[in-house]
């Protein structure tokens, strides 16, 4: 698909006017989070008695994390093929990347509400920190569905992975793995709400474990392969004797095995998270150490948000503000019968 990858400032915000046509399991709110099993984006919508016609969706603007993180770009890609589904193939559509920089996220929202985009779909760099912008968007009348991770700010619905669940599934599969007892390793991430929810529910296992000791869980891989390259090569310096890594996500954790192929260190196994492809072919591959992965579903999220974004922009509300999709593991076991995504 022909999805633009831009980075958008202050400076182009003459351009956007001129060519548009107009990751806990409760909502911040207290209000219970839906927990829908689904490979597609389901509706869970119900319909509000003030709706009396349909609105034509016109244009969606996508903010994310991060572009050089497949993951992302098969969110991309599935909100401009839903948002053509939805609204037909003049829907102007904008993904951009902001780098996990909060300042530049805010300007890209500044941005699209000024442009009077119908739908922005915000994955947040930072949950507390979106929260002024996100504000100031929903002001002016623009509808904001978080996804991925949470976003502060009074967003009309968040669609996200169980993150929680996610962090549990892993670490359980490493607790039973090293039965009850070893070293482990958290190579973590950037300080969003997804990431937080894994490591807490990771720990929320191990601690069950007296004789599992973390020795590491604070240094942030940025989420990516290099990251976890450089991250666990200090690692590896560091401890002389490692049982088990917890990856926040799989590019993380593919970087933590090539670090671990470079020390020549295969004591260890690695657990991430997302089902990514590479992560895939790594946990099929005779001798990784590439164990498992806490599959997610980017394009059924994406999907979703879009959705939800236009059942609201035509009166209807969800039925619940979030609503959690649930992980599947994919270990050597069971990876010739799944597909990740």
């Amino acid at each position: 698909m022909n999805v633009r990858k831009i980075v958008i400032a202050a400076s182009i915000l003459g351009i956007i006017s001129g060519n548009l046509v107009g990751c806990t399991n409760s909502s911040p709110d207290g209000n219970t989070a839906t927990n829908t099993d689904t490979t597609t984006a389901i509706n869970t919508s119900a319909e509000s008695k003030t709706a009396t016609e349909n609105k034509k969706l016109r244009s969606v603007a996508f903010t994310v994390g991060d572009l050089s993180n497949p993951f992302f770009v098969v969110m991309g890609e599935a909100v401009e093929a839903e948002a053509k589904k939805i609204g037909g193939k003049d829907v102007n559509v904008i993904i951009a990347s902001s780098a996990y920089d909060l300042n530049q996220q805010a300007n890209q929202i500044e941005n699209f509400t000024a442009a009077n985009i119908d739908i922005i779909v915000l994955n947040a760099a930072d949950k507390s920190g979106i929260r002024p912008i996100v504000e100031k968007a929903k002001q002016a009348g623009t509808i904001v569905v978080a996804v991925d991770t949470g976003a502060e700010g009074g967003v009309d619905a968040t669609i996200t992975t169980n993150n929680v669940q996610a962090g549990e599934v892993s670490c359980q599969y490493i607790a039973d793995r090293l039965k009850g007892k070893g070293n482990v390793v958290i190579v973590n991430g950037p300080p969003v709400d997804s990431v937080i929810q894994r490591v807490s529910g990771c720990e929320n296992v191990l601690s069950k474990y007296p004789d599992i000791k973390i020795l590491s869980k604070n240094q942030n891989a940025g989420g990516s392969r290099d990251g976890g390259l450089r991250v666990m090569t200090d690692l590896l310096t560091t401890f002389p004797k490692i049982d088990a890594v917890f990856a926040i996500n799989d590019p993380s954790g593919v970087g933590a095995e090539l670090a671990a192929n470079q020390a020549q260190r295969k004591e260890f196994f690695i657990v991430g998270v997302d089902g990514a492809p590479e992560a895939i072919t790594a946990i099929a591959t005779k001798g990784s150490v590439y164990a498992a992965t806490a599959t997610q579903n980017p394009r059924g999220m994406a999907q979703k948000a879009v959705q939800v974004g236009n059942d609201i922009l035509n009166g209807k509300k969800p039925e619940s503000p979030t609503i959690l999709i649930p992980v599947k593991l994919i270990t050597k076991d069971n990876v010739n019968t799944e597909k990740g995504w």
